[in-house]
């Protein structure tokens, strides 16, 4: 699977009392889903996972998945402290149709996370998931950061197919990057070699099943048997062949899906936004940024310059974010990240206890850094 890009984890929107509401899950997946991000991630740490029961946690991840665009790939933060929870979450994240799976590093038990227990841990969950995974690392908020020489051990497994790193180390994703070179995979990608995964697929052979029965049914109701075989002439093809139809040796059609391959390694994400270019620049292949959920495009313009090789105008996107990404994530975390998205049209609202409401001298210095930041 493809997963290069920018992806916007999004935050759970609460009602003043504290319920999930919903509505706002929607609309705010609609408007990321008409931004040029690559896809979006539900249920990470910016959406306070760790704050929701597990029947909300399972609502949002069904709310936020139906109100998406089809061509965006969707992936379900599915990490808990045992495999066997993980697994049921990742199951029912499968079962509701997303695309991958990131699976945070268990923390609790600090002294016991030694490089066995994780590589048991992620070995078991990629060896019964349905789902690819996408190891999460986030030390500031676990207190443990999974050792890189784990990480390219776990590369090899074939159901695990990159890392969120959110360590904002620049030299532990160079290492990543290097250990992992010898990886080789393939992946489903569209003509414009954007990626496709098996839901796109499969709702795409859907609905060119849906479209040609119409037209079947259409002409037997306003012609002649005999002018019925003229205009079903070529014969509808069966549900395989249309699925799955050869144009070419590199191009395959499915619907109206026209798909080709794309040669992938292990795919190593960053989370630190303030270092997106420098990451970039070190062979990451894309991002997973709280700051994105307030601004998709300021983040989405440095990774397209850095992709039509404009190594100067990506450092003036990143110089001109750096210090918002570092206040308004890195020091007021989830509640700032909230009202920046309130500034920017989204709807960010309340956190959950035991975050606290922002004070009027950190709303004014987020309105201040945000300033011309708009998406």
């Amino acid at each position: 699977m493809l997963l290069s890009g920018i992806f916007p984890p999004i935050t759970t929107p609460f009602y003043p009392e504290g319920e999930v509401y919903y509505k706002k899950i929607e609309s705010n997946v609609e408007r990321y889903s008409r931004t040029p991000v690559a896809g979006i991630v539900v249920q990470g740490s910016t959406g306070e996972a760790i704050f929701l029961s597990d029947q909300e946690r399972r609502d949002v991840l069904k709310v936020a998945l139906a109100a998406a665009a089809p061509n965006k790939v969707m992936v379900a933060g599915t990490g808990s402290e045992s495999a066997h929870e993980t697994l049921h979450l990742t199951e029912y994240a499968a079962e509701l149709g997303y695309d991958a799976a990131m699976v945070r590093t268990p923390h609790y038990y600090k002294k016991q996370m030694l490089p066995a227990n994780l590589l048991a841990f992620y070995r078991t969950v990629a060896d019964r998931s349905a789902l690819p995974i996408i190891i999460y690392n986030f030390p500031q908020a676990t207190a443990y950061d999974i050792p890189a020489e784990v990480v390219i051990e776990l590369a090899a497994h074939p159901n695990i197919v990159a890392i969120k790193e959110s360590s904002g180390n620049l030299d532990k994703v160079k290492t990543m990057v290097e250990g992992t070179r010898h990886i080789k995979r393939q992946a489903t990608v569209t003509e414009t070699f954007e990626a496709v995964t098996p839901r796109m697929l499969s709702a795409a052979a859907a609905e060119s099943e849906k479209q040609s029965r119409e037209l079947v049914s259409v002409a037997s109701l306003t012609a002649t048997s005999e002018s019925v075989e003229r205009r079903a002439s070529p014969p509808v093809p069966d549900t395989a062949e249309r699925a799955a139809k050869p144009s070419s040796s590199a191009v395959t059609v499915v619907g109206k899906l026209k798909t080709r391959q794309k040669e992938v390694g292990f795919q190593v994400m960053v989370g630190a936004a303030h270092q997106l270019e420098s990451s970039l620049g070190m062979g990451a292949v894309g991002a997973i940024l709280a700051f994105a959920s307030p601004a998709p495009m300021a983040c989405y313009e440095i990774y397209a310059a850095i992709k039509d090789g404009d190594i100067a105008l990506a450092r003036e996107k990143q110089e001109r974010v750096k210090l918002a990404t570092q206040r308004v994530v890195g020091e007021f975390g989830v509640p700032g990240v909230k009202y920046a998205m309130d500034l920017n049209g989204y709807f960010g609202g309340a956190s959950r206890l035991p975050f606290l409401p922002l004070n009027a001298d950190q709303k004014a210095e987020i309105e201040k850094l945000m300033a011309g930041i708009r998406s």
